[in-house]
């Protein structure tokens, strides 16, 4: 497997844009509507399949465009395609605030990567994109994401997108419990699953929530601080940050009030 070699930049800080620059024939791969702006020269075309097996038969493509839409993705990917003389860029958008993480599969333990089902952005040609599914129970019942994950492999370089803030961190046979639906991304070499916070009363009144993600072994993940459904469930308007800004005495007692 040989991925295209691509050049890219991160700009932003807030809601991130990767710009890459193609040399002539070079394709990058991006899900459905995340391209910004692109300059004269690249063509893009909207595709079943992620490109990555160029003999794959008609019902090879349906079934992985198939397993695409369980994950939450698009039935289809877009393939841009750099047909000028010199090199051109394209860029892709974050989809809301976060951080975009650039990752060379050549440097992943057996290049390949676990990533949830929507932090996919775009990655080189050559970049194999299937289905993961996590054999934990647990997981697939209290993971907040689910058990139904993506795996990327290659020997490109691939763009993930999270919430917040993104930390990688290094197990060394090691346990680190993460609060669900923080989890990004990890080796294959590290094991995922879910166990509760603590006893009845911590998982009650402790504010952690019932259970949490444990990651195990010998390997990376990277960690948001932010996902989107924690995002929408913060600035909701019966969240918990809904009344953090009342400048009443009695908080929001006081809208029992208003007209």
């Amino acid at each position: 497997m040989i991925s295209h070699e691509i050049d890219y930049k991160i700009i932003g800080d807030d809601i991130q844009v990767v710009e890459v620059e193609l040399d002539p024939n070079e394709t990058v791969i991006a899900e459905a509507g995340a391209m910004l702006y692109m300059e004269d020269g690249i063509q893009f075309q909207t595709k079943m399949g992620d490109g990555s097996e160029p003999n794959q038969s008609i019902m090879g493509k349906i079934f992985q465009a198939g397993t695409r839409v369980l994950t939450g993705e698009s039935l289809f990917m877009t393939h841009f395609t750099n047909h000028g003389v010199g090199k051109r860029k394209v860029a892709f958008s974050a989809p809301y605030p976060g951080t975009i993480m650039p990752v060379d599969l050549s440097k992943i333990y057996g290049n390949e990567l676990i990533v949830q089902k929507d932090g996919f952005l775009c990655a080189a040609m050559g970049t194999s994109m299937k289905i993961h599914f996590n054999q934990r129970f647990g997981s697939g019942l209290f993971g907040g994401e689910g058990f139904i994950l993506q795996k990327l492999k290659g020997d490109g370089m691939i763009f993930v997108h999270a919430g917040g803030v993104v930390m990688e961190r290094q197990l060394n046979n090691e346990t680190l419990r993460v609060d669900t639906g923080c989890v990004v991304a990890f080796e294959q070499s590290l094991s995922f699953d879910i166990q509760r916070s603590g006893g009845l009363k911590s998982m009650v009144f402790g504010g952690e929530g019932m259970f949490l993600a444990t990651l195990k072994g010998t390997g990376r993940c990277w960690i948001q601080s932010m996902p989107i459904s924690k995002l929408i469930q913060r600035l909701s308007i019966g969240g918990p940050n809904s009344r953090k800004e009342s400048g009443s005495i009695i908080g929001g007692l006081g809208n029992l009030f208003e007209d």
